[in-house]
């Protein structure tokens, strides 16, 4: 259970009047720090396709394609400078970075726009005639925002392009909206201002409930709601942002290593770190212990490497469910695997994760991917999926190769 409506407040209460003293004084959060500390000195501009919105980008653009970060910011405000200095910060690593909100803006903002944003990106991407025509990395999409703007974020997280999420400082503030964590299927990182930010136990409750086998991280720093945006480059917020979004939508696994692992990067500062499933070459989560209860056993044809395939249901709620399933090696290593599940009636599968899945109802196969498939003897591995439906009474079958 949540503290819901005080923190709903809070979110808002918390950011808004920074942002409203700034404006009054007649600067903007943005204006400390101009081209950012990356390779690519960066600024904002407007577009008259995307109205009410503030686009970060490098001055020059690097010959290098540019992954989108769309954001949400405190208070669901719609200045797009709110986070300014911590937005050019990341455009100058080479990130196209847009805001909610026009520059100095006023007003409210919703996750809707961040969905245009993306939009946007794409189809500039492809428009002949655009300085960005193909110089935007459109398969490396990531939707974060801060407080109020992390809400907006996990609206529209289970956007297709969405290959990772990150939650600022924000928590869901009601168990109705649950079924927005049960959906995510790309990894995601939680960024939080420790034990005295008002969204501190919302995001620990959304931790706990974050589906089987995601990869997640979470990294708590003692600063408050407030956080550090408003410092030159965005402060340690924006240092680490930056590290996280080069993992995540570069392949940067030198700055993936401050993320993963007991002796990470961030795990010997001052951060206070949780992870889960994360492995430094994709995210996605390592082999498991097999489960206490022995699963059943399928007898192989002659000749195939034994497995077994044990499935569970992690959630049920009307109308949909998370199951995950887990793959064991028997007395043979295996180099790949094969699940045969048997969907009950009325039940379909909307996304899998860690598998190959084919078909969605039915009797539906799910293999291994590249990263999962070998298995020495005795050793585990799983997949998990969203569903509609029930998903009780599915049967889980496996075979080796």
């Amino acid at each position: 259970m949540r503290t819901r409506s005080k923190i709903c407040v809070g979110l808002a209460a918390a950011v808004v009047p920074i942002t409203s003293v700034l404006m009054a004084l007649g600067a903007t959060p943005a204006d400390a720090a101009v081209g950012g500390s990356g390779p690519y000195p960066a600024d904002y501009e407007t577009s008259a396709s995307l109205a009410n919105h503030t686009i970060f980008r490098p001055q020059t653009l690097p010959s290098e394609r540019l992954p989108i970060v769309v954001w949400g910011n405190g208070g669901c405000s719609a200045n797009g400078l709110s986070q300014g200095n911590f937005l050019r910060e990341i455009a100058s690593h080479g990130f196209l970075a847009i805001a909610n909100g026009a520059p100095n803006g006023s007003g409210s903002t919703n996750s809707q726009m961040l969905t245009q944003s993306i939009d946007w990106a794409v189809a500039e991407n492809s428009r002949q005639g655009s300085k960005y025509f193909n110089r935007i990395d459109t398969t490396k999409v990531a939707v974060a925002g801060f407080s109020c703007g992390g809400l907006e974020a996990y609206a529209v997280s289970n956007d297709p392009r969405v290959t990772t999420t990150g939650i600022f400082s924000s928590g869901l503030l009601n168990d109705a909206d649950d079924y927005q964590l049960r959906r995510l299927t790309k990894p995601i990182a939680y960024f939080v201002g420790g034990p005295s930010d008002i969204a501190y136990p919302n995001a620990i409750d959304d931790w706990g409930k974050l589906p089987a086998g995601l990869p997640a991280f979470m990294g708590n720093l003692n600063v408050g709601h407030g956080g550090t945006y408003d410092q030159p480059n965005g402060g340690e917020f924006g240092r680490v942002a930056v590290l996280y979004l080069k993992w995540r939508l570069k392949g940067d696994t030198t700055a993936g290593g401050n993320f993963v692992g007991p002796n990470c990067g961030l795990c010997r500062s001052q951060w206070s770190v949780q992870q889960k499933n994360l492995t430094l070459d994709d995210g996605t989560p390592p082999t498991t212990p097999p489960p206490t209860t022995p699963p059943p056993t399928t007898p192989p044809p002659g000749g195939t490497p034994a497995c077994t395939a044990a499935y569970s249901v992690q959630d049920q709620w009307n109308g949909g469910f998370v199951a995950t399933v887990t793959v064991t090696a028997g007395t043979t290593a295996l180099t790949g695997w094969r699940v045969t599940l048997n969907l009950p009636s009325g039940a379909s599968v909307s996304s899998v994760w860690n598998g190959v899945a084919s078909g969605t109802s039915g009797t539906i196969t799910v293999a291994n991917q590249s990263y999962n498939g070998r298995l020495g003897t005795g050793q585990s591995t799983s997949f998990g999926f969203q569903g509609t439906g029930n998903g009780s009474g599915t049967t889980a079958t496996c075979t080796g190769s």
